[in-house]
């Protein structure tokens, strides 16, 4: 009878051993997004709220979607204690705007654009040297995957805004000299309709400070491109501001802005004193409107 070299017969017992040992691990398969919010503690008001809305299944079978998701921390933080109070309608809509029907990993969030989300409308994505945003608002924890998508927890519930710029800034009593000076260069239906614009709005107070009161008495020729130097074409929130970051605006020239000791924007290279940025991330479903102090003039 021939026999096996003892190291040959030792290595056949390693391997049957081994394949042996490979065949009794049992892998758990991957959970769904759905899964992933129902079974975390710090998601427990997301979950409710998608169980109210009746989206459970939508988010445990549709592939390829991202999940902005706001833990119990983010919703404490929005003022939602409770989703009691909210519709299953309600819900369906906020819900939805959480939701992107693609996968998007934190590295392939741009730089600056808008998104559009399973209602139709647009949120406003970010990524900078401050982290990943979404509407101004931070991704804290990015990328857990799930098995049909991704999640990014976010640190406030995010809100659509159902409201253009130009509707905001008309119902806004102290931006009456800005609609004013828009309408009657003609641009209010600009910000009337699709666009990421960033506005840096000067109230009525800031076009008094300028000496300006009476923007009627400007010709359009002066008034439109001081008001088209207001205005950057990308979304901008204040999480996106960087110190003496630059930016072009809709005149062809550039606003520099400065963070610190305080926000501030003028024209790039001029020698006005730079304007206060005194409100910020006014959301509109066209972009973003910041409040300042004076009118940016050359």
């Amino acid at each position: 009878m021939m026999r096996l070299p003892v190291i040959a017969f030792a290595m056949i017992t390693v391997f049957l051993a081994s394949c042996n040992s490979e065949e009794s691990i049992v892998y758990a398969p991957v959970p769904n997004i759905a899964q992933i919010i129902s079974q975390s503690p710090n998601f427990s008001t997301l979950n409710a709220a998608v169980t109210k809305a009746g989206l459970g299944s939508a988010l445990a079978t549709t592939q390829n979607i991202t999940v902005f998701a706001p833990d119990n921390a983010a919703f404490a933080a929005s003022g939602i204690t409770s989703i009691d109070a909210l519709t299953a309608t309600q819900l369906q809509g906020i819900l939805g705007y959480h939701v992107v029907p693609q996968r998007v990993g934190s590295a392939a969030v741009p730089v600056s654009d808008t998104v559009k989300t399973l209602t139709g409308l647009n949120i406003f994505a970010s990524r900078n040297v401050n982290g990943v945003f979404t509407n101004g608002i931070k991704v804290k924890s990015a990328d857990m995957l799930g098995s049909n998508g991704i999640i990014h927890t976010i640190e406030r519930v995010l809100i659509p805004s159902i409201k253009s710029i130009a509707t905001i800034a008309t119902e806004d009593t102290t931006l009456s000299f800005l609609v004013a000076a828009l309408t009657k260069v003609g641009l209010a239906p600009t910000f009337a309709g699709p666009g990421k614009f960033t506005v840096f709005a000067p109230t009525n107070a800031a076009f008094r400070a300028s000496g300006i009161t009476d923007v009627n008495a400007l010709p359009n020729v002066i008034l439109e491109p001081i008001l088209k130097g207001h205005v950057i074409g990308t979304n901008v929130f204040a999480s996106d501001l960087v110190n003496n970051m630059t930016a072009p605006n809709l005149n062809a020239t550039s606003l520099t802005i400065t963070t610190t000791p305080a926000a501030t924007v003028k024209i790039t290279g001029s020698s006005q004193t730079a304007a206060n940025i005194t409100a910020t991330n006014i959301l509109a479903t066209n972009g973003v409107i910041h409040k300042i102090s004076r009118v940016i003039i050359p």
